[in-house]
């Protein structure tokens, strides 16, 4: 809220030698002198915590409301960064002039005009009411079905757990229902987590013939008949088939069977009670639409001064989005609770962090021998959208770039603990941040790997070295509770220093880095039987919409790479599954053991091919 002070006296009576007018004019003179020595002073050309602090300040306020990509607040945030570069003089080097690169993303679905669910029950139809007693998923693929329908109790498939909801019936070409959650109940960690998703059990149904799949909440899970929210997820792809939601008491409707007797047999005895329901008949359709909107990355550009070594550049970058009012994101306790996620950590500090080092190398620009890309991502909470749009579409090409530095979550420096990856991405990386840490300003937590989840993952993935700062994760990560106040300002200035310090020699050094394959430590498949210990080295690439997987490389000496697994492949089945999202490869890949050869079909270009991967177990 706005205060204005107010007189109870005319302004004449104040100020009896001066006119209103010329009153007003030297009130606005004055402010304006003000604001411009304030501007002054806050753009010192050194790295400053001062102004770390006052970028992630604006960048994390709630009139950003929390930067979605798409959203207002992100265009408003992306405006500031074009005045920030404008005034310290660097080059646009995004679409037609400007320092916009605009893309279009997916940014949820809605239903369309066409959902409908019908069922036959002793000769007599019936018709389900959407929203009230029926609502297809958010990744449901949309589609019809008619025909058949099966209980399958939990739709889990577990042998090492000597369960199986599919044995003894066949659903091949028929609509299978299936209750959330496990025989377990809400234990946790039990036996059965790893098969609880709803994506498990749409992927489960669909390997084994399901042509529709209907999932309803049990009594035993919830006192209340609700149906689940349109609730959309990011991650990739998908269902493959219609997968919808359903009321208990639709449900029993169909069944003609109560869901909690079901459900109580089913937990007590941990034996599965699945059947072909006789006399029942289905006629549904699935209408799911997806919703595009526009956002864009933010690209500056230093041209170097060096005749030869102007033609290599070094790129810095950040991602300047995060997750609006929460959502599916939401590391909340509340996730259902609708807040302002301000991300002052992640990632306005990283992006406070860019916008200091493009003003502090603009103020040496006739020093820099070396060229500087300056680059503010957006879509990298959606998948790191940005970066891997801007390296299919570089303004830049992408043979200049020596090195890519990257900065997500700066600004929870404590204990001087600084973690940073991609020290084996090139040869000397690790001691050029040792050499400029001889102080031991920081406890440096050094690692090899150029890949993970940020935006220097895209950069790596093209042959590029990389470093990347991380402060680690904290309490408030993904939460409301991400606020500018808990910002270290001076610890980020030091990191800032350092990342100055490298650059600088990077700018200027006689050769450019060597780009090195990292065998990493190996990161868990997730899902299935044996998917947190089996192991392939396929990194998938989040920023494609693809009917499959489509990789965004594979790791050095991984089974992927031996096999012959290429960056730009789309892994369309997996030993007996069809894939058709990264959720289907992962729980694929679950269904085997270290040691197993898998025959794996990929889209290459216009060509189909077959390879074995001989998997491998996790480290």
């Amino acid at each position: 809220m706005n205060h204005k002070d107010k007189s109870p006296f005319p302004t004449s009576l104040l100020f009896p030698n001066i006119c209103v007018s010329r009153y007003v004019l030297f009130v606005v003179q004055s402010f304006l002198f003000v604001s411009f020595a304030f501007s002054q002073q806050r753009r010192l050309p050194e790295i400053t915590a001062s102004e770390v602090y006052e970028h992630i300040k604006y960048l994390a306020s709630d009139e950003l409301e929390g930067r979605k990509s798409g959203s207002k607040g992100a265009q408003l945030a992306a405006k500031y960064l074009e005045k920030e570069f404008k005034s310290y003089g660097l080059k646009p080097l995004g679409d037609q002039g400007t320092f916009f690169q605009k893309f279009d993303f997916l940014a949820g679905v809605k239903l369309g005009a066409k959902n409908s669910f019908a069922y036959r029950v002793s000769g007599k139809q019936n018709q389900l009411k959407l929203d009230d007693e029926f609502r297809p998923l958010s990744f449901s693929s949309s589609g019809s079905y008619s025909g058949e329908v099966v209980f399958a109790g939990y739709g889990i498939s577990a042998p090492d757990q000597k369960y199986d909801d599919y044995h003894g019936v066949q659903v091949k070409d028929k609509a299978v229902i299936v209750m959330r959650n496990s025989p377990a109940g809400d234990t946790p960690h039990n036996e059965f987590t790893a098969f609880t998703s709803l994506r498990y059990k749409v992927s489960k149904a669909k390997e084994l013939g399901a042509k529709a799949i209907l999932i309803v909440t049990g009594p035993l899970d919830s006192d209340e008949d609700k149906l689940m929210r349109l609730a959309f997820d990011q991650t990739s792809g998908g269902a493959g088939i219609p997968a919808i939601n359903l009321t208990r008491a639709a449900t029993e409707r169909i069944l003609q069977s109560s869901l909690s007797d079901l459900q109580k047999e089913i937990n007590q005895k941990k034996t599965p009670g699945s059947f072909v329901v006789k006399g029942a008949s289905l006629s549904l359709e699935a209408d799911v639409l997806e919703t595009r909107e526009v956002t864009e990355n933010v690209v500056g550009f230093l041209e170097g001064n060096d005749a030869k070594l102007k033609e290599e550049v070094l790129v810095i970058g950040a991602h300047y989005d995060h997750l609006g009012y929460g959502g599916e994101g939401s590391g909340s306790l509340k996730p259902d609770t609708v807040a302002i996620h301000n991300g002052a950590d992640d990632n306005a500090s990283g992006t406070a962090g860019l916008l200091e080092l493009a003003q502090f190398f603009a103020s040496k620009k006739n020093d820099l021998k070396r060229s500087m890309l300056f680059i503010a991502f957006s879509g990298e909470e959606l998948g790191l959208l940005g970066s891997a749009y801007y390296m299919k579409n570089p303004t830049m090409p992408i043979e200049r770039m020596i090195a890519m530095v990257n900065m997500d979550e700066i600004g929870r420096l404590k204990d001087r603990k600084l973690i940073v990856y991609g020290m084996g991405t090139s040869p000397g990386f690790e001691s050029l941040v040792t050499k400029y840490n001889k102080d031991s300003t920081f406890d440096l937590n050094l690692q090899k790997d150029g890949f993970g989840p940020s935006d220097h993952s895209s950069f790596y993935a093209k042959k590029i070295p990389v470093f990347h700062f991380f402060t680690d994760i904290h309490p408030d990560y993904h939460r409301p509770s991400d606020d500018y106040d808990k910002i270290n300002s001076q610890g980020a200035k030091q990191i800032l220093d350092l990342i100055a310090n490298i650059s600088t020699e990077l700018l200027s050094a006689e050769a450019r880095p060597l780009y090195a394959q990292v065998e990493a430590p190996r990161q868990p498949a997730g899902g299935g039987r044996d998917g947190m210990r089996t192991y392939t080295g396929t990194i998938p690439d989040f920023g494609e919409q693809a009917e499959g997987m489509k990789l965004a490389g594979v790791r050095e000496g991984s089974p992927a790479a031996k096999a012959g697994l290429q960056a730009g492949d789309i892994i369309v089945k997996f030993g007996k599954v069809d894939i058709k999202n990264l959720y289907d490869y992962t729980y694929a890949l679950g269904e085997y053991k270290p040691g197993d050869e898998v025959d794996v079909v990929v889209i290459r270009g216009k060509e189909k091919l077959s390879m074995k991967v001989k998997l491998e177990r996790r480290n």
